[in-house]
């Protein structure tokens, strides 16, 4: 079933989502100094190309310059993501089909704001305790 999401994100969404990401990072590479932001990006557009058996989880060690990035990207690029987002979600919404893929849309503006100081991991490593230390 996972897989099957996955397919119908790719084609509906998944594809445009990951284009915004894509020119995201593009442009923050290019300005040498914004290259974590544009690092982040390219791993949020992996995640928004085939999200589902996947979460986004808070690294452990993620401090003060995470955040401070994370209010640096929310004013120039996080805003125009989750915005990107937001309307996707409404336009699969109003489909039977597209509920499960707006909700997942939902799902991801928070990442899209806050992009700095998070992972991707496996849902079944999710599941696994962590190690403390």
């Amino acid at each position: 079933m996972r897989t099957v999401l996955n397919v119908i994100w790719l084609l509906l969404c998944g594809i445009w989502l990951a284009l915004g990401y894509l020119a995201a990072g593009i442009v923050c590479c290019i300005l040498i100094v914004t290259i974590p932001f544009g690092l982040a990006a390219f791993r949020i557009a992996n995640f928004a190309l085939w999200p589902f058996g996947r979460e986004l989880v808070k690294r452990p060690d993620a401090g003060a310059p995470s955040a401070i990035g994370n209010v640096i990207w929310i004013v120039f690029a996080g805003w125009w993501l989750a915005l990107a987002h937001l309307t996707t979600a409404v336009a699969l919404a109003l489909t039977i089909i597209g509920i499960p893929l707006a909700l997942a849309n939902l799902k991801l503006i928070p990442v899209s704001l806050i992009p700095l100081g998070r992972v991707i991991i496996d849902k079944a490593d999710a599941a696994l305790p962590r190690a403390v230390g």
